[in-house]
């Protein structure tokens, strides 16, 4: 059994985390967990809780962060990313406590929460003097992207070629060519090289996040010279990825556990 905990980070409802501790004596590495929806108010972070007892069950602590997303009052540009960073530095606060090592951190996350995930880990090597303002006070070991949001602006464009409304806009508060520069301050491909260590995670089935986005972002991360890694995994759907019952699952334990070493 493992022991999880409620705990806010801020004034809003959704913003808390759930902090889930291995029954294991001395210091824990923690993994950031951040969930998906494509950052919408009716998916909420209890889509994580299965993989973040599978991590507990394996010695990690796990930080299950919870933000503001589109629907909500705050959500979107710049609550969204406002949250996401909050919750994280809020370990510095946790660590003693709870016994956290804050030198063994990564972060996973999944589709929009591999976006989050990939834009958190741009906040740690770099100065920043947009809206939002706050540095990332937490040092990153790794980052683990699973059919992760990585280029705002493809995925815009590819959910306009199927028509509708793209909730990539909705995040951003607008179009591509009407706020340009948000779109640079939140995609992950526009702010590389990261200077952190990524793995892009990606299901060749995938229908929500085409894996085109995690090759292309591959691509030009290879080209900076960063330090990134790509598995595409053959019969892979979006939801696999999460399911810590699948092979997929396995893979990503297995990419968890490299990462902590240098494999690049």
């Amino acid at each position: 059994m493992t022991k999880a905990f409620h705990v806010p980070y801020g004034d809003h409802p959704s913003q808390f985390g759930v902090l889930r501790m291995p029954e294991l004596s001395g210091c824990c590495p923690v993994v950031i967990t951040i969930h998906g929806g494509f950052w919408q108010s009716k998916y909420g972070l209890e889509e994580f809780d299965p993989i973040d007892e599978d991590l507990t069950s394996r010695g990690y602590a796990t930080w299950n962060i919870e933000y503001r997303r589109v629907g909500e009052d705050g959500g979107g540009w710049p609550g969204t990313f406002v949250d996401v960073v909050d919750a994280v530095n809020h370990l510095t606060q946790l660590e003693e406590r709870f016994q956290l090592d804050l030198s063994q951190v990564v972060i996973l996350g999944h589709s929009a929460g591999g976006h989050l995930a990939l834009w958190l880990a741009s906040r740690l090597n770099n100065i920043y003097t947009d809206e939002i303002g706050i540095p990332l006070l937490v040092p990153v070991q790794s980052v683990i992207s699973l059919a992760g949001v990585s280029d705002l602006r493809m995925m815009w464009a590819i959910h306009e070629e199927k028509g509708g409304v793209s909730p990539v806009a909705s995040l951003i508060g607008g179009l591509p060519h009407e706020v340009s520069e948000r779109y640079r301050l939140a995609s992950p491909i526009e702010l590389l090289p990261l200077n952190v260590v990524q793995i892009l995670i990606h299901g060749e089935l995938d229908r929500h996040v085409p894996v085109k986005l995690s090759v292309e972002y591959y691509r030009k991360a290879i080209e900076l010279g960063d330090k990134v890694r790509l598995v595409v995994l053959p019969e892979v759907e979006h939801f696999l990825l999460i399911d810590p019952l699948s092979s997929a699952w396995r893979v990503v334990i297995d990419c968890l556990e490299t990462s902590k070493g240098s494999f690049l």
